[in-house]
């Protein structure tokens, strides 16, 4: 039974790093809160992206480090 639904887990990861991929969200060389949120939120929505989901990150004004 565990076997199977690591199996799930890791297909469901796969669709979604698919999606993630075909979007161009590998490609892009912007490292930012609100890119890698996104990327990383396509990944865990799976095959949910294939349905219509279009998971977006904003990550809003974030405070700055005090120097």
């Amino acid at each position: 039974m565990r076997g199977l639904a690591t199996l799930i887990v890791l297909v469901w990861l796969a669709i979604g790093a698919l999606a993630a991929w075909q979007r161009g969200y590998f490609s892009t060389s912007e490292q930012n809160c609100a890119s890698i949120g996104t990327t990383f939120v396509t990944v865990v929505a799976g095959p949910l992206n294939y349905m219509g989901a279009n998971p977006q990150v904003d990550c809003g004004d974030l405070p700055e480090p005090s120097e």
